[in-house]
């Protein structure tokens, strides 16, 4: 023993000390308790954001524009896909990588989500119960195949693949407002989000009874990661459920699929006059001016489609969206499509439209695109003006947002009845869904 701790008052008072080290020097801080410093969650005040997080005289983001072709085979449930990612590096910083979601990966057998859940069990299981117990074994066909990364000029880019992040070495720094163009070339299966083991907000559903599918194409092309000053580059893995926040861009898409097919999307549609027949683009400028809902695609029209065989021939739609966080589209042979305009608080129309199959037809065509106005109308008086030229909702057996269109539920039975529960359901879906479009599509902010 050292000669200063043979007094018992010095040694007592030493092993205080060191057990206090050891009790302020461990695990993480548990957030809500009186005395835990902010800085975890409340970075201080700097030239890019104020102490309440409102940008600064510094601020910026980083910005990134999409130019996408892809085609989806129908039969085989496959989309391939072929972009040119132009990013602007709006940082101070120098970038020596770009990270990217591949957010499809979460449906790869290898992926977290399918094994981080707990399970057990039981003495009597349904088969949904024991397919879950082990759900990477279904899977092996599923996630993202990348077949090439290159520069706008055709040269390979290294890379590497994590699950659902996928990081590119560039072939220089990027400086502080430089920008850096590259492609991705790439394919993947598209999920049973029904029946599929593996919970997706994109794929198809599958309708037996007519042999036709409702196709739901979202967070389906590989994406840049957000880079930000306070956090650097976002590269937790995606699982399916908190969302993250995303660069804001401009795209411009081309799908190409069978030409029996209605799509609805994100942004603007740049080819109508080659893409809908004499009568439906009669009633789309129709619909341009109108305060109530005109069906584009009717329902005679629509159940007549989903009757005849199918079609081998092909077109390809194009639509283009600026200033946007995330594209998303959707695609069927069985779709009604309406629409009507409605004039934002800043004097700018906005075309208010619903896609549905006939099961949806009873409650959808009543109040769907009505409540997109309702929604537009009410977020629009105590926030802001909505800034975009289109607002979507689709009727797709679910719940999900992105910027421009949502999918939400609203069938009816099949004698054409419903209850006052599901024609309620439908409305307040499609208004929260609607919503999503301020917060976090315009306002921004990550789940994660």
């Amino acid at each position: 023993m050292l000669p200063f701790l043979k007094s018992p008052f010095k040694l007592f008072l030493v092993l205080l000390l060191l057990g206090r080290v050891a009790v302020f020097g461990q695990g993480e801080p548990k957030h809500g308790t009186k005395f835990e410093q902010l800085g975890p969650m409340l970075h201080s005040p700097n030239e890019y954001r104020g102490a309440d997080g409102a940008p600064g005289p510094e601020y910026w983001q980083q910005t990134a524009d999409y130019v996408i072709e892809c085609q989806l085979d129908v039969n085989e449930q496959r989309l391939d896909g072929n972009e040119l990612i132009t990013y602007h590096n709006n940082s101070p910083n120098t970038l020596r990588y770009i990270w990217l979601q591949l957010d499809e990966n979460q449906h790869a057998a290898d992926a977290n989500n399918q094994r981080f859940e707990p399970s057990s069990i039981s003495p009597a299981m349904s088969e949904q119960e024991l397919r879950a117990l082990e759900p990477w074994r279904e899977l092996d066909k599923f996630g993202v195949n990348i077949h090439e990364v290159t520069q706008k000029n055709g040269t390979a880019l290294e890379y590497s693949i994590n699950k659902t992040m996928m990081r590119i070495m560039l072939p220089q720094p990027l400086g502080p407002g430089e920008d850096f163009s590259f492609r991705v070339k790439w394919h993947y299966y598209l999920i049973d989000r029904i029946n599929s083991i593996s919970w997706g907000r994109g794929g198809y559903e599958y309708f037996s009874e007519d042999n036709n599918y409702l196709f739901t194409i979202t967070q389906w092309y590989p994406r840049v990661c957000v880079y930000s000053d306070f956090e650097g580059w976002q590269n937790n893995q995606f699982t399916g459920r908190g969302e993250f926040a995303l660069n804001f861009g401009n795209f411009d898409v081309k799908m190409t699929l069978p030409e029996d097919y209605v799509v609805g999307s994100t942004g603007e549609c740049q080819n109508y006059s080659q893409m809908l027949s004499g009568n439906e683009l009669k009633r789309w400028k129709e619909a341009q001016s109108s305060n109530e809902p005109i069906e584009i695609v009717t329902l005679e029209e629509a159940k007549s489609m989903e009757k005849t065989a199918r079609s081998t021939k092909t077109k390809t739609w194009h639509y283009k969206a600026e200033n946007v966080r995330d594209f998303a589209w959707t695609a069927s042979r069985k779709f009604i499509w309406d629409a009507m305009s409605y004039e934002n608080e800043g004097g700018d129309p906005v075309m208010c439209m619903s896609y549905y199959p006939k099961e949806a037809y009873p409650i959808y065509r009543k109040y769907s695109t009505k409540a997109v106005e309702h929604t537009l109308k009410s977020y629009s008086k105590y926030s802001i003006p909505y800034p975009y030229p289109v607002a979507i909702s689709v009727e797709a057996a679910n719940g999900m947002e992105y910027p421009m269109i949502c999918f939400n539920p609203g069938r009816a039975e099949e004698d054409g009845t419903y209850t006052e529960g599901s024609r309620l359901s439908a409305i307040s879906v499609i208004i929260h869904e609607v919503g999503y479009n301020y917060f976090p599509m315009i306002i921004h902010s990550d789940e994660r």
